[in-house]
């Protein structure tokens, strides 16, 4: 893991078991990097994963009063949240996964992740298919097995008072 995060830190790529899905991860200053590996459109957002509610909020994000019940309720785990920042909407999730734990908490901030396939295929369930999709792109590739969830974060926005579901997922499968 240490060796995956100083990867990250030369703006390289890596591939990360979540409880969702495999994941394809870069520092967020090098994330033109997981569009083009991935041929993403480019507006297309990336969420940012953090190891907790506190690195989202320290990074200047204000989750505001439903987006911190929402957190209380289902971070960490499957549950991306669309928040406003000074910035425009940004996606935040906390991944509840020992190993995505751990490098997040080696990184120490947000860290760009989407899932590890090609745009448009289907999210990667084993490392083996991570890298398949997308190995000469990365510099590692982090096996823990298969991803026990098979299926992406819920996404859901909050705008003001309004919370609108982008994507069904894990959450509401």
């Amino acid at each position: 893991m240490a060796l995956a995060v100083a990867a990250l830190k030369e703006g390289q790529l890596i591939i990360l078991p979540t409880e969702t899905v495999y994941g394809l991860a870069a520092d967020p200053g090098a994330v033109e990097r997981i569009y083009k590996a991935k041929g993403r459109p480019d507006d297309k957002p990336i969420p940012l994963l953090a190891a907790d509610t506190a690195t989202i909020e320290n990074s200047g994000c204000d989750l505001g009063r439903i987006g911190r019940v929402l957190a209380e309720k289902f971070w960490p785990g499957p549950v991306t949240l669309v928040l406003k920042t000074p910035d425009g909407f940004k996606g935040f999730r906390v991944p509840d996964y020992p190993v995505t734990q751990a490098v997040l908490r080696l990184w120490g901030r947000l860290l760009a992740v989407t899932s590890a396939n090609r745009s448009g295929e289907s999210a990667a369930l084993r490392a083996e298919e991570a890298a398949n999709a997308l190995g000469p792109c990365v510099a590692y590739v982090l096996d823990a097995g298969p991803s026990p969830g098979g299926v992406p974060s819920t996404v859901a926005k909050i705008d003001g008072d309004r919370i609108v579901i982008l994507r069904e997922g894990a959450i509401l499968k």
